[in-house]
């Protein structure tokens, strides 16, 4: 009877060693279930986490987490172990990303996501713009377009009119095409517009379907290399990554960095596709400029200087701008060719 005990306490005991040592990781969200970053994002990564870490480490969604520009300080402070954001939401703080966010060589989200994280790597995290933070991978949405309550057939159209924008670069771009900038988070797009608060936004495709704008917006002009992108980090409590075995902040960072970029990239580029089939549904009117329309010959003037804009932006990093500017449009082409090849 003394031996039946003896081995119940120790398969008890190896039971409560096991279930001690594995660690959920609390993950802050602001988006809905069906957004792609909580539909595919965080799934896949959390199966690549737990495989891993041989199931040691898991992670657990936190929905309703708060305004999206909170996020950094819910890592920061412990209220959440990981997080994304969006960089444009504390400006000043995160300068050096948003080289990825105007207009340039290719509209690929995973081409400019896997290149704005070698671009950290090689440029910008010896700047320290993220001290506080663990960074995991850095992203970016698909082509930013023009959703309006109205027709547009010449930029001049936009003149005075009030568009939503998001912070950060697209600020500089609504400056320039005349527009009247009304600052609001994604999750009030959709009642600004129905109640005509605002007369279009600037987003990517995905949200004609997750933020159900097709239903509020009866125009969608498409720019061929998209009006701009924003740039995403994802990012953990740096203690917590600390206190995690070496073995296991080891696995978590060889499913992260450029991994994790490209899926996130690759993720929110495809929820284009459904946003616009979305659109479509609803009879929404939709113009795909080409690369010879009169507008898109417009958009190119008017975007001239914004890359020397940037580069002045950051002349108090040290960096060396024009450099990782460079390296930026090599790396995104260099992808964007190899995974079309």
């Amino acid at each position: 009877m003394n031996i039946i005990k003896t081995i119940a306490y120790i398969c008890a005991f190896m039971f409560s060693t096991a279930a001690y040592s594995q660690t959920t990781l609390r993950v802050a969200t602001w988006l809905p279930p069906t957004s792609g970053q909580n539909d595919v994002v965080w799934p896949t990564w959390g199966k690549w986490v737990e495989d891993a870490t041989e199931g040691r480490v898991k992670i657990e969604l936190e929905y309703g987490s708060g305004h999206p520009k909170s996020m950094f300080s819910l890592v920061e402070d412990g209220v959440a172990d990981v997080s994304f954001g969006v960089n444009g939401y504390l400006p000043g703080r995160f300068k050096l990303p948003a080289v990825v966010e105007i207009p340039g060589v290719t509209a690929d989200p995973e081409a400019l996501s896997v290149a704005l994280w070698r671009v950290y790597k090689q440029h910008f995290e010896a700047a320290h713009e993220f001290d506080g933070l663990k960074v995991l991978g850095m992203f970016v949405h698909g082509p930013g377009q023009l959703f309006t309550t109205f027709e547009v057939n010449d930029l001049s159209d936009l003149h005075n009119k009030k568009i939503r924008t998001g912070g950060g670069v697209v600020n500089d771009l609504a400056t320039r095409l005349g527009v009247v900038p009304v600052f609001a988070p994604v999750t009030k797009v959709y009642e600004m517009m129905q109640q005509g608060v605002i007369d279009g936004v600037f987003l990517p495709a995905q949200e004609l379907k997750y933020s159900r704008l097709n239903e509020v917006v009866s125009d969608v002009t498409l720019f061929p290399s998209g009006m701009y992108t924003t740039a995403f980090t994802i990012f953990m409590n740096p203690d917590v990554f600390e206190d995690l075995s070496e073995k296991d902040r080891n696995a978590i960072m060889s499913v992260s960095g450029e991994k994790l970029s490209a899926l996130a990239g690759r993720a929110w580029g495809n929820s284009d596709i459904k946003g616009l089939e979305a659109a479509r549904e609803m009879n929404v009117r939709i113009k795909e400029l080409t690369p010879e329309d009169p507008m898109t010959q417009q958009f190119a003037e008017k975007v001239q200087g914004m890359h020397e804009a940037w580069i002045d932006s950051v002349s108090d990093r040290p960096v060396d701008a024009q450099a990782a500017l460079d390296d930026l449009n090599q790396a995104a082409l260099e992808y964007q060719r190899k995974t079309t090849d």
